[in-house]
């Protein structure tokens, strides 16, 4: 009855068309869930964005790099109709749009993460003045959302973002390394809080693209103790 009383009052937005989502109730219109591109076989073992060829193993991009991280999943190609509806989702305050995200990596990956087995999920931090600005960590909020379908805990601030960065939209491959040098630091005291033992991470983002945000993160995690480092993002980038 409350969720019907809040979506007559504040009537819900699809998070691919932006109107009114249509019937109502439904956290995206059918037919704009028919324009998202998931990603599809066959996929790097990797970074998991889709190649050209069953026999190709790895994308072009991880065959030229030496990835910390164990491997990751992604839902949908970074596509002009994605890039829209995230760029909403993080920059115009439509916090709302995480639900349907969340549905679907629920929907299409939660036996993979449950075979990953990660202890916790760790969202990908930003900048405090970001923070400020935004006034929320997308990856922060999607995190949340996952750890409650899951059941599987989340620390926050287990990874700190130190250093304001150039968006990474701007740069090259190289640059985007060089600009993620002593960007993060990893909480010592956030992990002592848990009272647990922390082996594996499963890492949460909105978008994988080069995957160096994704990299620099996995080696702080792996240099404090971390054995296995996994990760899951909305979208992904083109691989072949």
């Amino acid at each position: 009855m409350l969720n019907y009383i809040m979506d007559l009052v504040y009537p819900r937005r699809c998070p691919i068309c932006g109107d009114i989502a249509d019937p109502r109730g439904n956290l995206a219109c059918p037919p704009c869930k028919k324009r998202l591109k998931y990603v599809e076989e066959p996929k790097c073992k990797k970074c998991g964005k889709h190649v050209e060829f069953n026999e190709q193993e790895y994308c072009f991009d991880c065959v030229k790099k030496d990835h910390q991280y164990t491997y990751g999943i992604s839902l949908w190609e970074y596509d002009s109709t994605m890039r829209k509806s995230i760029s909403d989702f993080k920059y115009k305050s439509r916090r709302e749009y995480a639900d349907f995200y969340i549905e679907e990596i629920i929907k299409y990956y939660k036996e993979e993460i449950m075979i990953m087995s990660p202890d916790v999920l760790v969202p990908i931090p930003i900048h405090k003045s970001k923070l400020l600005d935004r006034g929320y960590n997308q990856a922060e909020v999607l995190c949340q959302g996952l750890s409650s379908k899951l059941g599987i805990p989340t620390i926050p601030n287990l990874l700190m973002r130190d250093k304001k960065t150039l968006p990474q939209k701007q740069l090259n491959d190289k640059e985007r390394f060089k600009n993620l040098q002593q960007a993060f630091s990893f909480n010592e005291k956030a992990r002592f809080k848990t009272n647990m033992s922390i082996n594996k991470v499963l890492l949460v983002d909105d978008i994988y693209t080069t995957g160096s945000t994704i990299e620099a993160c996995s080696r702080i995690l792996i240099k404090n103790g971390i054995s296995e480092v996994y990760f899951v993002s909305i979208c992904v980038g083109k691989g072949f």
